[in-house]
């Protein structure tokens, strides 16, 4: 089962000379990694090199940032698939030592941090979700609103209308057994839609 991170953890490696900071943490998505690697930049002027791995679905990268192409992003990324990990970011700055360490010893480097960083790296399962909507009338709505509360489900939009619309998510294991329990309090006045699709 895929995992993700529950906090982020760091490493720190000297090289012949070179300095890895290394860091992996939970990650949403490529714009959110993106704005973190642009932060990291301003926290480290002097870094020859700030390379990064993400592996996040379809928006997953792997970036060398001027590292001889495939030493950096690539095997940083392949730690994190090794790990059945999602949904995190590996980030690695590199302070330039004086010392070439050729390709092998870059690959081993830019691994061998992410690893150290993976080993206290507190990693929690990820729960897929699934995002519910239904309408109920609005004699029905306290009563919806305390279910949906003591489910632990989130609730994300609530519209009034002729009828009250209610937006949810919540663990997709949960789900059908919430349907059903709603279905059974709500005497048949429930209906459920498709939520609108989420934006990737």
């Amino acid at each position: 089962m895929p995992q993700t991170l529950a906090a982020p953890a760091h490493s720190e490696l000297i090289i012949k000379k070179s300095r890895f900071i290394g860091c992996v943490q939970p990650m949403p998505d490529r714009a959110s990694a993106q704005a973190h690697v642009d932060a990291l930049w301003k926290q480290h002027p002097g870094a020859a090199h700030i390379c990064w791995a993400l592996l996040a679905g379809g928006q997953s990268a792997a970036v060398d940032d001027g590292e001889p192409g495939g030493t950096a992003g690539r095997p940083m990324l392949d730690v994190l698939r090794h790990q059945d990990l999602e949904g995190v970011l590996a980030t690695v700055v590199r302070y330039f030592g004086g010392v070439k360490l050729g390709a092998g010893g870059l690959v081993r480097a830019y691994t061998d941090t992410v690893a150290q960083a993976l080993l206290t790296a507190p990693k929690v399962p990820l729960q897929r979700m699934k995002t519910l909507q239904c309408v109920v009338p609005y004699a029905q709505e306290g009563l919806l609103r305390r279910e949906i509360d003591a489910a632990g489900a989130e609730l994300l939009e609530v519209r009034h209308g002729s009828l009250v619309t209610l937006r949810l998510r919540l663990p997709e294991a949960q789900a059908a057994a919430f349907v059903q329990r709603i279905n059974d309090i709500g005497q048949g006045r429930v209906g459920w839609e498709d939520p609108p699709a989420e934006a990737p």
